[in-house]
């Protein structure tokens, strides 16, 4: 609520007339490219369910798979509690295939995991490659990040690396154990994950003017930290709080153009696949009860 209020504050001189105009002034063009950079981060989301498996050893069909993913993020990006809520659509799911109540949740670490060796990687290329994106949020975040911040968290990937390849012991959590993937798997995961944010960003980037606009490596910086904030706030959707970043990480650009880029965001990649994720989920319960 304080992070609405706060937005609220920040965005109550904008008119309903001049986020019409900014709405107009994305073309067609735009709309497509925004479209199918959705596509590809639901594609490689999809990827996330996939190589668990395949870290698993468990054979489940591509098509299974990707509905499976497709809804269990769907609803996780606009619920909030992403582990939990993504546990029991998965559980739900993959136990009709077969698999046990332990595998799912080593699956579910696995796909927690990608995501977030994903945002370290492509965090810390950011960060190497156009460090000045920190400065932009310097009276927000309570920590600084520089070129040697990336740098770190480039050894923190590399680290992962070498565990793989050394075979190292598993993770053990009471008599839970994560082992390390296999490291054709790993390598797989250092691209899928890094892909589904970048394509993410991208939706928001296609959807912003020029004017201002500080290219797509300083945009995707912004939704890297903007994401990683939303989703520790437990907001559903982040709602306000995301709206909030990215407006404080472009303070050059005209917040109606930004607002107006962020709700296209919020369509494509929250709303449209939510509503298509409850058609997904009265489908699969319906065959489940007909089979019953």
């Amino acid at each position: 609520m304080l992070s609405i209020w706060l937005l609220y504050r920040e965005l109550r001189g904008i008119s309903f007339a001049e986020l019409q105009d900014s709405f107009a002034a994305i073309g067609p063009r735009y709309w497509v490219l925004a479209g199918v950079s959705t596509l590809a981060a639901y594609a490689a989301l999809a990827g996330y369910d996939h190589l668990a498996l395949l870290h698993l050893r468990r054979h489940v069909g591509w098509l299974f798979v990707t509905l499976v993913s497709f809804t269990t993020y769907a609803l996780s990006h606009n619920i909030g509690a992403s582990v939990f809520s993504g546990a029991v659509v998965r559980y739900r799911a993959y136990s009709s295939k077969g698999l046990t109540a332990r595998e799912v949740g080593v699956l579910v670490a696995f796909c927690s995991f990608t995501f977030a060796i994903g945002t370290i990687l492509l965090l810390g290329l950011v960060l190497v490659l156009v460090p000045e994106v920190m400065e932009r949020f310097v009276d927000v975040l309570p920590v600084e990040a520089s070129a040697t911040t990336g740098g770190l968290l480039l050894a923190l990937v590399l680290l992962y690396v070498f565990g793989s390849w050394l075979h190292l012991r598993p993770l053990k959590i009471g008599t839970f154990e994560l082992h390390y993937p296999r490291l054709p798997i790993v390598l797989r995961q250092l691209l899928i994950g890094p892909l589904e944010l970048a394509a993410a960003a991208a939706i928001i980037y296609f959807a912003l003017p020029a004017a201002g606009n500080p290219g797509y490596p300083v945009v995707l910086g912004i939704f890297l930290i903007s994401f990683s904030i939303a989703l520790m706030s437990h907001a559903p959707g982040g709602i306000g709080v995301l709206e909030l970043a990215f407006i404080t990480g472009l303070p050059d650009m005209d917040p109606a153009d930004v607002l107006a880029a962020l709700i296209v965001f919020r369509l494509l990649y929250l709303i449209v696949p939510f509503i298509l994720s409850l058609f997904a989920i009265l489908l699969f319960e319906r065959a489940q009860y007909s089979r019953g």
